[in-house]
C-alpha cells in the first residue's frame, strides 16, 4: 500500500458547503487496497504548502489537491523538486490545471483515476520569487483577479460579471520584455506567461502550451483587442485565438519583463503584489503529478 494525503480547501469554488462530503467520497471511491489515505483541510492561506511539505518529508508516494488552481499552487510549492507527486480533485472555479491534464472535473471520477493512475513529470514557472504551474500575467487578466479577489465572491458568473463591468474602461500599458533572440515593446491590452494552456473554464488563452517542452508560450493580446472583442471571445473558447489578429505568441523559457509602472500582476489567477521588473523562467521537470494511466 502506498501513502497518499488529501489537502482540502473549505472554500475553494462557489459550493464550499460540499467540501465536508469530501473525506466519506474519498473513503467510498479510493482503492484502499492501493492506498492508505490521510485527509487534512487547510486552515489559513499558504497552509497548504507547509501540509505537503511535510507529507513529503514522510516520504508519501502522493498529495492530492482537493480544491482550484490557487490551492494546486500550494501544494505544488510544496511538492516541487521532491519525488511525491502531486493528485488533484478539481473543485475550483477555473481549475486550468486539471484540465490541461484532462483530469476529470467531477469529483467522484477524479478520485476513481487515482486508482489507476500514472506519474508524469511536468515543468512549472517561476516569477521572481513566486511559483506558478498555469499562468502568470500583467493586464486585463491581471486586473480583473484583483476585482474577482476583492469582490469577496467565488464562481464564473462573478468573474464574467467583473470583466463585463471594466472592460471598455480598462486602460492599456506599455510593457517590454527581453530574452533569448526576444526584445519586444508593446501596448497590450494583456500578456499571459503559459505553462498551461488555458486560464481555466476551458479559456484557451494558449492553445499549443506544453508543460513538458521547457518552454513557456507568451500571450501578448493587442491594445487595441476590443475591436475584435466577439470574434476574440469565441477564439478564446475554440482554441483557436493564436491565429487572431490581435494576438501574439512567442515560445521562451527565460526572459525579463519591465513595466512602466507598478500594477496588478497574477500568478495562477490570484492577483499578488511584484515589483515593477519581472523575471520569470521555466523550470524543466520540476514537477510530478498523477494522471489517466496510458494502456
Amino acid at each position: 500500500m502506498k501513502n497518499i494525503a488529501f489537502i482540502i480547501n473549505p472554500i475553494s469554488g462557489a459550493q464550499s458547503s460540499s467540501r465536508k462530503k469530501l473525506p466519506k467520497l474519498i473513503d467510498k471511491e479510493l482503492d484502499h487496497s492501493q492506498w492508505l489515505p490521510n485527509i487534512v483541510f487547510t486552515e489559513y492561506a499558504g497552509h497548504g504548502v507547509e501540509l505537503a511539505r511535510q507529507f513529503a518529508v514522510m516520504g508519501f508516494e502522493a498529495v492530492v489537491a482537493v480544491g482550484g488552481d490557487g490551492t494546486v499552487n500550494e501544494v505544488a510549492r510544496g511538492l516541487r523538486d521532491t519525488q511525491t507527486a502531486m493528485g488533484i480533485i478539481p473543485v475550483g472555479s477555473g481549475n486550468g490545471f486539471a484540465r490541461h491534464l484532462r483530469i476529470p472535473m467531477n469529483p467522484t471520477r477524479a478520485i476513481q483515476m487515482l486508482n489507476h493512475s500514472e506519474p508524469i513529470t511536468v515543468d512549472y514557472g517561476m516569477a521572481n520569487d513566486k511559483m506558478f504551474v498555469t499562468t502568470c500575467g500583467v493586464g486585463f487578466d491581471a486586473h480583473i483577479a484583483d476585482r474577482f479577489a476583492a469582490s469577496g465572491k467565488r464562481g464564473f458568473a462573478t468573474y464574467l460579471q467583473n470583466t463585463i463591468k471594466d472592460v471598455f474602461s480598462y486602460e492599456p500599458e506599455t510593457y517590454h520584455i527581453v530574452g533569448e533572440d526576444i526584445d519586444l515593446t508593446h501596448k497590450a491590452f494583456l500578456i499571459t506567461f503559459a505553462n498551461a494552456n488555458q486560464w481555466g473554464n476551458d479559456a484557451f488563452i494558449a492553445p499549443h502550451a506544453s508543460m513538458q517542452d521547457g518552454l513557456m508560450d507568451i500571450c501578448i493580446m493587442s491594445s487595441s483587442a476590443l475591436l475584435g472583442a466577439p470574434g476574440l471571445a469565441v477564439r478564446l473558447f475554440t482554441k483557436s485565438i493564436s491565429s487572431s489578429l490581435f494576438m501574439d505568441t512567442v515560445k521562451s523559457r527565460d526572459i525579463m519583463l519591465y513595466r512602466e509602472k507598478e500594477s496588478p500582476f497574477h500568478i495562477d489567477g490570484d492577483p499578488v503584489i511584484m515589483e515593477k521588473d519581472i523575471h520569470i523562467r521555466i523550470v524543466p521537470e520540476g514537477l510530478h503529478v498523477l494522471v489517466e494511466k496510458r494502456f
